[in-house]
């Protein structure tokens, strides 16, 4: 029966290397988004445009410009001569912000009183203009506090842990390594089953000498093979080619991916046991994938959702393998921190395998 069982995956394994549009959906994602994702998905605000209408010849205002130029987020100043033309400048989004600064700025400093400045921001890019007017505020505040006459009483020195310098790509590459481990297995799984019942092969495939429980055993281990592949070349890549420091345990790491595959091999052989062609099993992937990314903590987190979403996320075995992989990447967890995260994978798997099985042996009956 072992002998079987290895025929088995050795047949999926070799199905996966030669045919060329399996051997694209493994290869071709892993390299694209670990390219386009560590540079362009990016919550960062660089190089744009900040508009300012200076109505003030005075030295401090001239310093507060040149202070916000030299700023990484706003690389390109536009200097305007009036009103009309600051709010021209964002209505065709070629400013972020605008800053006016009034013509009695320097004079309300020199004579200590407080100077306000009016922005405005772009409301059809909330999410970069509130990040940019963050960073125009921060200068704002360090320029007022060199002016003060006496130190302030009491100050906070901030100290980033885990991310020093605040780098988006230590947040995006680890949760990258879930995203493609599930697109991968899922997609693997999912697959499966449908193909043999597509191909024509699943009658042959149900009087072979394997019970149900071993067929779906010889479609899962190909998955998770993958999932370690893909998992592992992603880790590589952010450590030697990215730069991002890897604090905790290897052999952890393995084992989380393994885990957190057969939850997701759990997932994929539920969806191909309910599906009757390879087309019903790819919309039934990124049905699940959409949402699944959603509720796992990368777009949003969960903390913010509702009360029920959170509750749902729980389920999600995103969820936990994000918090696992960023732990082990940047916080150095063993294995009493990633247990917490590591136990609902192995419930998520056996509830998902379980029900898939009695799908499958329903359907063959």
């Amino acid at each position: 029966m072992w002998y079987r069982l290895l025929t088995l995956i050795r047949k999926e394994m070799q199905y996966l290397l030669r045919n060329e549009q399996s051997r694209r959906l493994m290869i071709v994602p892993v390299i694209l988004q670990l390219v386009l994702f560590p540079l362009a998905a990016t919550l960062e605000v660089k190089n744009n445009s900040l508009a300012i209408y200076n109505q003030d010849s005075g030295a401090p205002a001239i310093e507060l410009v040149q202070r916000l130029s030299s700023t990484q987020a706003f690389t390109h100043i536009e200097m305007v001569h009036g009103e009309g033309e600051l709010r021209a400048l964002i209505d065709r989004q070629q400013a972020l912000i605008g800053i006016t600064i009034p013509p009695d700025f320097s004079r309300k400093l020199a004579s200590g009183q407080s100077a306000p400045l009016q922005a405005i921001i772009d409301g059809r890019r909330s999410n970069s203009a509130q990040i940019g007017y963050g960073y125009a505020l921060q200068v704002v505040q360090a320029f007022g506090a060199d002016l003060a006459a006496a130190p302030t009483p009491a100050s906070v020195s901030v100290r980033h842990i885990y991310n020093p310098n605040l780098e988006y790509r230590w947040f995006v590459l680890p949760s990258l390594v879930a995203i493609i481990t599930t697109l991968g297995s899922l997609m693997i799984t999912a697959l499966s089953l449908a193909r043999e019942r597509e191909e024509g092969n699943f009658e042959q495939l149900m009087v072979s000498p394997l019970t149900p429980a071993y067929i779906m055993v010889g479609k899962a281990v190909p998955a998770l093979l993958v999932a370690l592949m893909q998992g592992s070349v992603i880790a590589l890549a952010a450590v030697w080619i990215y730069g991002m420091p890897f604090t905790g345990s290897v052999p952890l790491f393995v084992l989380s991916i393994l885990c957190y595959g057969l939850s997701l091999v759990g997932f994929g052989l539920f969806i191909s046991a309910v599906s009757s062609s390879q087309q019903q099993a790819f919309l039934g992937s990124f049905a699940f994938m959409a949402p699944a990314v959603i509720l796992s903590g990368y777009v949003a987190p969960v903390e913010n959702m509702p009360l029920p979403l959170r509750a749902v996320s729980m389920a999600d075995p995103i969820t936990h393998f994000i918090i696992i992989v960023k732990g082990l990447f940047l916080k150095g967890y063993g294995m009493a921190e990633v247990w917490p995260h590591l136990w609902p994978l192995l419930v998520i798997a056996a509830a998902t395998l379980g029900l898939a099985y009695y799908i499958f042996v329903s359907r063959s009956q």
